[in-house]
């Protein structure tokens, strides 16, 4: 009872003559403060250690000709303070989540509340209406201006079609004007202080992602996609919407809105290492979740299913004897999975008539004597028109789907990404979205949603450069899994870079390929290139396949966005180390302390690191093996575009 009674202090309210009234809250360590001010409109301001960070936010939402939030009557406020353990099904960063943070919920005349959530890294919100029936939802405002002139890490598509892959424009927030073009979640915004600040979304259920856009006055708010109502097919892949309603969601009145969130970050590497999506999506639904194995897989697409040299007596391509060739590289080497991309169907518009040259049915027998699942590529769309394929696919013996080119995240899109997920997890079988939006949430309602792609990851070639990818882990990975699908044995330097399938290649070095395993995370890590090169390359192709894709323990060593990562992660008794960095500099050299390993006793370290001349030819690198303990120093030296991979056992 004492310990409530002391809580209640940190909730603290203030009259402002007779029209305003302030609520503040502030997160556990009193570090980061958020103050409510509800007048003719709900108004917030956001501070860390009294120094303010954005101010002037508004938070609305329409709901038929109901503006919820202005001139708000204020029932009740409540308040409480949460200290909770949390055990994640699939473990991307910690296998336990510590779920700490002050609450406050202010109830309003008009059957709704807010309700404010405050950690110690950040800060989130959300609308919760009690209206009988179905409503629209007109729009919502989600709404901040900036005290200063802050740099903005966006992604910036031309329209709500988007398959969230642009890379990132750095846009300084006093130029940002409302007729510019739009952003996607996540965003990254840097107060060029001490401060950076990710916002993001969770929870995200029955209602459509939202964008931002400037306001042309130093700040950003919301917009939305229309709910879709009319469609016509537009090839194999896509539709056309033909109509749109004037409302954004058509949903149920009594429900909770996703959840609008700040992590803030006074050091990089709380970005890396946050969970504020995990901790604010919607919980486990599923009862049995034992089927479900997270795992690395061979992908045929980006090398063009193209093995050669004298173990190779066939011809190569989309056919039997290639991917029963992936399926012996992958038992080989202890890999779960591989996966059949598109070719593997006589038609992509039809998912049950697999292409005679494949013979589907055998390489599922197959595999599965050599303990090497299939998972299938398909369509959104054909998906959408045969959805009862998951029922035939459990059937056949499949493990789970690849499912492509949504391009669109509007509510029935939304809905279409949980239908599947719901449907799929009846059957047993687990789901990479590819071509698709962020995660916000529902890879934790429904963990079988191993991955997402939502990111401009090396299938983009010459596309995909480590200036670019530096943002990654601190913007798309800070809040979910990402399908980039690493693992180039030809790497190139920027200025030399030339390749196209099959002999497809990667800039940065080889350690930077071997790096990104560790650093990035994905329940459902692709191996990207031809097995014939992994097989030539069998010290790097050892190291990857020894990497987890589920982790107990994750520590950010050294971290600058945009520039350079260095991580350490732990499964068991096993760490491992992931280094990457830009093109920025000749040579970059850290110092980094073994403090994170246990003590009396010694470590073997088995490294994989830059070599002499990767500067300029980025295959170059060095295996070295060394015993090593805690509390010792380590020396991480990266070339541009260059990375550092070790396992310490």
């Amino acid at each position: 009872m004492k310990k409530h009674l002391l809580l209640l202090c940190a909730f603290c309210v203030s009259l402002y003559g007779h029209s305003q009234k302030i609520y503040k809250l502030s997160s556990p360590d009193k570090n980061i403060g958020i103050s409510i001010s509800l007048s003719d409109k709900i108004d917030y301001d956001i501070t860390y250690q009294n120094e303010t960070l954005l101010e002037k936010g508004n938070l609305q939402l329409e709901i038929g000709n109901l503006q919820l939030g202005a001139n708000p009557k204020l029932l009740k406020a409540t308040s409480k303070s949460i200290q909770e353990e949390l055990t994640p099904i699939v473990p991307l960063k910690y296998s336990t989540v510590s779920n700490n943070y002050n609450q406050l919920i202010l109830k309003f005349k008009g059957d709704y509340s807010v309700e404010f959530r405050a950690f110690n890294d950040g800060l989130a919100y959300r609308f919760i209406t009690n209206k009988k029936g179905i409503v629209e939802v007109k729009n919502e405002t989600f709404q901040v201006h900036f005290p200063d002139n802050y740099l903005l890490h966006t992604q910036q598509p031309g329209s709500f079609k988007t398959a969230y892959e642009e890379p990132y424009t750095h846009i300084w927030s006093n130029t940002w004007k409302p007729e510019d073009k739009m952003a996607v979640l996540p965003a990254l915004i840097d107060t060029k202080k001490d401060y950076k600040i990710l916002i993001s979304e969770s929870d995200l259920t029955d209602y459509p992602c939202m964008f931002l856009k400037g306001t042309g006055e130093n700040g950003l708010i919301s917009t939305f996609p229309k709910t879709p109502l009319a469609f016509t097919e537009s090839g194999d892949r896509s539709v056309k919407i033909t109509e749109e309603a004037d409302y954004i969601a058509k949903t149920k009145g009594t429900r909770n809105y996703p959840w609008r969130y700040f992590v803030i970050s006074r050091n990089d590497k709380q970005l890396i290492e946050n969970t504020m999506t995990y901790r604010l999506a919607e919980k486990n639904q599923l009862q049995d979740v034992s089927w479900i194995k997270p795992g690395q897989v061979s992908w045929e697409w980006w090398n063009d299913a193209s093995p050669y040299g004298p173990d190779v007596n066939f011809v190569a391509g989309y056919n039997l004897a290639t991917y029963k060739y992936y399926i012996d590289f992958a038992s080989k080497f202890g890999i779960p999975y591989i996966i059949m991309d598109e070719g593997w169907a006589e038609s992509t518009r039809d998912p049950y008539t697999p292409n005679p040259k494949v013979d589907l049915h055998e390489l599922i027998r197959y595999g599965k004597e050599r303990n090497v699942g299939i998972v299938l590529w398909l369509t959104w769309l054909t998906v959408e028109n045969n959805f009862d394929l998951f029922k035939t696919f459990k059937e056949w013996g499949v493990k789970g789907l690849k499912i492509d080119f949504m391009d669109r995240s509007d509510q029935w899109m939304v809905n279409y990404y949980e239908r599947v997920a719901r449907e799929a997890a009846k059957y047993h079988l687990f789901v990479d979205f590819h071509g698709s939006f962020k995660p916000a949430g529902l890879e934790y309602k429904y963990p079988n949603v191993l991955s997402y792609e939502g990111v401009r990851g090396m299938e983009q070639m010459g596309g995909c450069y480590p200036d670019n990818s530096l943002y990654l882990p601190f913007i798309r990975n800070a809040v979910g899994p990402m399908d980039y699908t690493p693992g180039a044995m030809i790497s190139m330097q920027p200025n030399v870079y030339r390749a196209e399938r099959p002999n497809a290649a990667s800039i940065g070095t080889r350690a930077y390929q071997l790096a990104l395993f560790v650093v990035f995370e994905s329940a459902l890590q692709m191996l990207a290139d031809n097995p014939t090169l992994y097989y030539r390359n069998e010290d790097c192709t050892r190291f990857i396949t020894q990497v987890p894709v589920t982790w107990d323990e994750t520590v950010a060593l050294e971290a600058k966005a945009g520039e350079y990562v260095i991580v350490a992660k732990r499964k068991g008794d096993k760490w491992f180390i992931g280094g990457i960095a830009n093109n920025g500099e000749k040579e970059r050299e850290f110092t980094i302390k073994l403090d994170f390993l246990n003590k009396g006793r010694s470590y073997q370290m088995t490294s994989f690191e830059d070599g002499i001349n990767a500067g300029r030819q980025a295959m170059d690198y060095r295996c070295k093996s060394s015993q090593v303990k805690v509390g010792e120093l380590l020396t991480v030296k990266m070339v541009r575009n260059g990375g550092f991979a070790a396992i310490i056992e």
